[in-house]
């Protein structure tokens, strides 16, 4: 599709538009802007898209649970300006997982979808529909290269952000990058719950899912860190994310006190 610039940079279409598609011509940015923009200004704000995923405050019943200060002062300490960047395939938890690490740690946390959402002016799925997958991957690259100069923070990355090796530079030298890795059945489980994910618009969920763990799995074996993502309370996960951490920033937890005798 052809595209030309329209009022404050917005792309217009030459070509029809995708059946079902609602695309915000007024307010689509060009790959130009996107190294700049975070938030949407006023003037240019729109209506949330259904594919925009809330990153508010967690719920009451998921306030943090309590790192001692001590504690999270010397990962805090050890992280520098770094960023804690989670990466794995779609329903591996990242976003889940990064709010409430980014919650232990008092530390910012950024979805990057959302903020592609902010810097594009358009949804996910709008993008990939009007201008393709290697569009938003461009895109992709731009935000995260934006965002990681911003650290300390943990960033939830989509699912193909660390195939490029551009990016995959970028988070080693400002980042340490976390795999929250899970099994097929996991991620199908989770993935197949909602209908958002345009990688899955096309195909089986199960084949193509298996296909993705083919592709991706031996380029994000190349994590500083891997967790298991699976099942269980995802502060369970939180809790082995902060453990490994620790241990990669050279400040493991020191061994628990041994138990008196009749203590439960």
């Amino acid at each position: 599709m052809t595209s030309l610039l329209g009022e404050r940079g917005a792309i217009m279409a030459r070509t029809p538009r995708a059946p079902n598609l609602v695309y915000h011509e007024r307010f689509e940015r060009p790959l130009s802007a996107w190294e700049s923009y975070g938030t949407v200004p006023q003037q240019w704000a729109r209506a949330p898209s259904p594919d925009l995923k809330m990153t508010g405050s967690l719920r009451l019943a998921e306030r943090k649970k309590e790192l001692k200060p001590e504690r999270r002062a010397e990962i805090r300490e050890a992280l520098g300006q770094r960023s804690i960047a989670l990466i794995g395939l779609m329903g591996a938890g990242k976003t889940a997982v990064g709010r409430r690490l980014a919650n232990r740690l008092d530390l910012a946390f950024t979805d990057v979808d959302d903020e592609i959402e902010l810097a594009a002016g358009a949804s996910i799925s709008e993008i990939f529909a009007v201008h393709g997958e290697a569009y938003f991957r461009q895109g992709e690259r731009k935000v995260i290269a934006r965002l990681l100069e911003g650290g300390p923070q943990v960033l939830a990355t989509g699912g193909g952000a660390y195939m490029n090796a551009e990016t995959r530079a970028n988070i080693k030298k400002h980042g340490i990058s976390i795999w929250l890795k899970a099994e097929l059945p996991v991620l199908l489980h989770r993935v197949r719950r909602r209908d958002h994910r345009p990688l899955l618009a096309t195909g089986d969920p199960e084949t193509v899912m298996r296909a993705l763990m083919q592709e991706r799995y031996p380029v994000y074996a190349e994590a500083d860190i891997t967790v298991e993502s699976r099942d269980v309370p995802h502060e369970m996960i939180v809790n082995e994310v902060v453990e490994a951490l620790s241990r990669k920033l050279g400040c493991p937890a020191p061994p628990a006190a041994p138990r008196r005798h009749g203590e439960s």
